[in-house]
């Protein structure tokens, strides 16, 4: 890290910590999914957001796939220091797309660190996750071969996304794990009941993507492309009725924002930050505008009062649909 970042920097982990950035960028969009890719913008996105010290970029060697590890490689040539880079394995692709499923085997594990290394341009990655957990192979046997990317000094620290309490406890007896990755904002609180607490009694940080319940909270949410994953059956939440229910959720988050003299997705985003010094939200985008519309929630202050109301405003059972329209990559 630098000495100085304006954003204020948070620690993941405390067993092996690493600082980052107070707020992170998930890169995914630039590439894939919320609708035609655009490198030129991705590229811009990523250079100004080290410039405003958002140097907590998150990535992953599907995305694509493969080619959002390139452009993230590109961007930060020349500023490796600056950066706290983060990537995945797990979700394993065809160069053409196809999903070949979920793979946690140990060779698959160094053969995947070894090509996102090359992609990126880098030597070592900061924080390497599992991005599923693969529910044939021992968690043990996923996370010993990631214990020997560390050794190597392929890998600095080590990650879990979407894994389970009992997951994450395994994981951890091989190796520390520095930080889980899930989903959660305002619109995704489950992760309150057990798994926090949890990461809180092993010294484990949280990386909560889609801070924003994939652009919903910011009230200004546009899925109209073919391209966009968003439009389709695959997010519940964001198609239907249960869309127009949880709009109305959204205008009272608003509400309050405007009170607050902010936009609804920078007072979202303050809400996660809010919810200890151990969380480190990473909101994806791939325009410059939208980035800095989100680093300024950075300097929303929240006082009770503003938490008690946003709670209120979003009640953990009114939010319609589920996550996802298939849970079952998720480790449960």
């Amino acid at each position: 890290m630098n000495d100085f970042n304006p954003l204020g920097v948070r620690s993941l982990g405390t067993t092996s910590p690493i600082e980052v950035s107070s707020l992170g960028l998930g890169c995914m969009g630039m590439s894939e999914f919320y609708g035609a890719p655009d490198e030129a913008a991705g590229l811009a996105t990523i250079r100004r957001a080290l410039d405003l010290g958002v140097t907590f970029l998150d990535t992953a060697d599907m995305y694509g796939p493969f080619t959002n590890e390139r452009l993230v490689g590109r961007a930060i040539a020349g500023r490796r220091d600056e950066v706290q880079l983060a990537t995945k394995f797990g979700n394993e692709r065809l160069p053409d797309g196809t999903r070949l499923g979920i793979n946690g085997r140990p060779e698959y594990v160094r053969a995947a660190c070894d090509a996102s290394l090359q992609r990126l341009g880098v030597d070592v990655i900061d924080l390497y996750y599992q991005h599923r957990v693969d529910k044939g192979v021992p968690i043990e046997e996923t996370v010993g071969a990631m214990a020997e990317l560390v050794t190597a000094g392929k890998v600095r620290h080590l990650g879990l996304s979407e894994a389970s309490v009992t997951t994450i406890r395994r994981a951890h007896a091989v190796h520390p794990i520095t930080a889980l990755q899930t989903e959660y904002s305002l619109f995704t609180r489950d992760v309150e009941d057990e798994i926090l607490p949890v990461l809180r009694e092993l010294g484990i940080g949280l990386v909560p993507y889609s801070p924003l319940g994939r652009g919903i909270l910011t009230g200004a949410l546009t899925v109209g492309t073919e391209q966009d994953s968003r439009a389709s059956a695959y997010f519940p939440r964001l198609n239907g009725d249960n869309l127009d229910a949880n709009l109305r959720l959204v205008a009272a988050v608003a509400a309050i924002a405007e009170d607050k003299g902010c936009t609804p997705g920078q007072l979202a985003l303050a809400w996660v930050l809010a919810q200890g010094d151990d969380i480190v939200p990473i909101p994806g985008t791939k325009r410059v505008a939208y980035l800095e519309q989100n680093v300024r929630a950075v300097a929303v202050r929240l006082s009770d009062e503003d938490l008690t109301a946003l709670t209120a405003a979003v009640p953990r059972d009114a939010v319609k649909g589920a996550r996802y329209g298939d849970m079952s990559s998720i480790d449960g």
